[in-house]
């Protein structure tokens, strides 16, 4: 299949605009000192954005089997749009909650759309390694986040004025997806709640929807708590421990980077159980690190490992059924509501045990992925 770049082009500039919902993470640590919040509370932020891809993913893939993937895709981008301007009418807990809400909407539809559009525009052979690519891209956005607070405090005066930069990088995406042309792949029928809930009767997709909900909360919950951690354990101030989720995201990029070269070439279920492997190791090392320069480095080991878990998990099972692509994704991106439910487990943990102690739910959760790996090899 030749590829067209133009056709392309929009849809992995997507990935971009999803990688802004991790902003979440930085945004964390100033509301909580903003507002004076809770650790529970605090955590209320990112599950206000996560909790949607389990109330509309199913939705969703059903309206884009119905109106196209490019059409729902182009409102998701625009509804995030919407979310970041909402803190400049009014800057309090309550809007800030609301904004997140139309930021998770957004970038629900965003994800359950992107994945089978990209289909539509590379070759099968190779989706794997453009899931990367995508992931990758959408990693550099998540990179660039923590930095560009830092910028937008140090130039501008307001961590919040990078909201406002990633609101108009979004109408501009979603007018130049708009623009283009895409011939979609239509499915053999239409996806309905039960054909998509039918799936799940499939033992080996309902442990990699889990799968996807584990590493999910493990994404989250280590964006979120990277600052805590740093700077309970160890006293680092905000703006020194919001280097540590840089880190993090760099090491994402790097990880989706090398996957996007080497995954058409090597086995995926081998690399697949591997880097599961390795995810538990190196969680369990940051959990128990002895000085900041330790958890960086076990920090950035966890992202290396962890990064192209996503692209394989959700390759492996569009592999096994593929005319089922919208029912997978829709399934698939409802379990990234892990990421509204692990961060408040964290949270709450923290009332008792030490930040770095409550971080052992997310070994929990890359056990749980490991599990999966071994899993699939029977099927």
């Amino acid at each position: 299949m030749k590829i067209s770049v133009s056709k392309l082009l929009p849809v992995l500039i997507s990935y971009f605009v999803m990688g802004f919902v991790d902003i979440v993470g930085v945004s964390t640590g100033y509301a909580k000192r903003d507002f004076g919040l809770s650790p529970v509370m605090t955590q209320v932020l990112p599950s206000m954005v996560f909790i949607w891809f389990f109330i509309l993913s199913l939705p969703c893939s059903i309206m884009q089997s119905r109106f196209g993937k490019k059409r729902i895709l182009t409102a998701g981008i625009m509804l995030t749009a919407l979310g970041m301007f909402l803190p400049f009418i009014h800057y309090s807990y309550p809007l800030l909650l609301l904004s997140f809400v139309f930021i998770g909407v957004g970038n629900t539809i965003i994800q359950v759309s992107s994945n089978p559009l990209l289909r539509d525009v590379t070759d099968p052979d190779k989706f794997s390694s453009f899931i990367s690519l995508s992931q990758f891209i959408k990693a550099i956005s998540s990179l660039l986040g923590p930095i560009l607070v830092t910028v937008a405090v140090t130039s501008w005066g307001d961590w919040k004025n990078i909201l406002l930069v990633y609101g108009f990088v979004s109408v501009l995406t979603a007018l130049w997806l708009a623009l283009t042309s895409i011939e979609e792949t239509k499915p053999r029928e239409a996806a309905t709640f039960m054909n998509s809930l039918r799936l799940l009767k499939n033992p080996l997709i309902t442990t990699m929807v889990l799968a996807i909900f584990a590493l999910v909360g493990i994404d989250v919950g280590l964006n979120t708590n990277i600052q805590y951690l740093l700077s309970s354990k160890f006293n680092m101030d905000l703006e020194a421990a919001s280097l540590g989720i840089s880190v993090y995201f760099f090491s994402l990029m790097a990880s989706r980077f090398i996957g996007a070269i080497i995954l058409s070439r090597i086995d995926n279920l081998k690399f697949f159980v591997a880097t599961s492997l390795l995810t538990i190791v190196f969680l369990g090392l940051l959990v128990v690190a002895s000085s900041p320069t330790i958890a960086f480095i076990f920090i950035g080991l966890t992202g290396l490992v962890s990064g192209n878990l996503f692209a394989l998990i959700f390759s492996l099972t569009i592999q096994k059924l593929p005319d089922k692509s919208n029912e997978i994704s829709g399934l698939m991106i409802m379990a990234v509501v892990g990421g509204a439910i692990v961060p408040p487990l964290i949270g709450y943990s923290q009332n008792f045990v030490s930040a770095a102690t409550s971080l052992l739910i997310l070994v929990l959760c890359a056990g749980y992925i490991y599990v999966s790996s071994m899993i699939y090899k029977r099927f």
